[in-house]
């Protein structure tokens, strides 16, 4: 038992919002793909496996961080007591966990058609290089975006079996949306960061925060409203983005403290409840 709660631990399945944040963007991207005229059957068991492919995926993401961080995340205070990190668990079993979690988020892969699956497997340097960027650029967490919202592209290619400019509007606006809620996250550690020499987009705009917020989540609309427009939405589409908006610059920037750590992290996890908006959104104007 104490070595599963270390599993978990590691792999942060005891936190829920880093792989729904990764499982929304593939959420979308096939609803805004799929065509609700047929059976159910097929939407429900693509949206199970990008679901177990978001958690399997983050989880050995995760353990790859912890591998390539161990000895910053020994310095700061919020990580110093990661498995890894506190030797709790070994780099070597950390490795094989990794391993194992994407050889089951292959199995779940191979379901869908060729093109997703080459996409996605041309993805796996990205998203096992992200945590090196933070040593190397300011620019990090525009990374991450790239990395994190890939699945939108692969949503959409799992129902089309091709690349259209639709998802990509949004995967360019969705990038946006990662910029945003990880420099809030970035908030948290800033001091340790500081002090370590790791740079993030928080340190970079330290002092301008709430402004480099605004242009982010700006650009993030922007690029949701032309997408719903290339995709000939209804307007109610149009009308109901101003819940997301609403919560975007009147909750998030308008209520975030940047020098409270409890602040910023509340923030950031309300991003789950912006990603089950959107996917309201796009379902809703597709059903109708």
């Amino acid at each position: 038992m104490n070595h599963l709660k270390l599993f978990i631990k590691l792999t942060r399945l005891n936190k829920p919002i880093g792989y729904m944040l990764l499982f929304w963007p593939c959420a979308w991207g096939l609803t805004l793909a799929y065509n609700f005229n047929e059976k159910l059957n097929n939407y429900f068991f693509y949206l199970i496996l990008f679901f177990l492919g978001s958690v399997l995926m983050r989880s050995a993401g995760c353990i790859v961080n912890d591998i390539f961080d161990k000895d910053f995340d020994s310095k700061v205070v919020r990580t110093k007591n990661r498995p890894i990190a506190s030797g709790k668990i070994s780099v070597r079993q950390a490795f094989f966990y990794a391993l194992f979690l994407c050889l089951l988020a292959l199995l779940v892969l191979l379901n869908f058609n060729s093109l997703t699956i080459i996409l996605a497997l041309g993805s796996m340097p990205l998203a096992f290089s992200y945590p090196l960027m933070k040593r190397f650029t300011y620019w990090p967490q525009l990374f991450l975006g790239i990395t994190f919202n890939y699945g939108l592209i692969l949503g959409w290619t799992a129902v089309k079996g091709q690349i259209d400019l639709m998802p990509l509007i949004f995967y360019l606006g969705a990038i946006f949306w990662t910029l945003g809620y990880d420099t809030i996250y970035g908030f948290q550690d800033i001091k340790d960061d500081e002090i370590i020499g790791l740079k993030s987009t928080s340190i970079k705009f330290k002092g301008k925060e709430k402004k480099f917020l605004l242009t982010c989540y700006t650009l993030l609309i922007f690029f949701f409203v032309v997408g719903g427009y290339q995709m000939n939405f209804e307007l109610i589409y149009f009308l109901l983005i101003v819940i997301p908006l609403s919560h975007l610059f009147f909750y998030q920037i308008k209520t975030l403290k940047l020098n409270d750590p409890t602040s910023c992290l509340r923030v950031f996890k309300s991003n789950n409840f912006f990603g089950l908006i959107i996917f309201m959104n796009i379902l809703i104007v597709k059903i109708l």
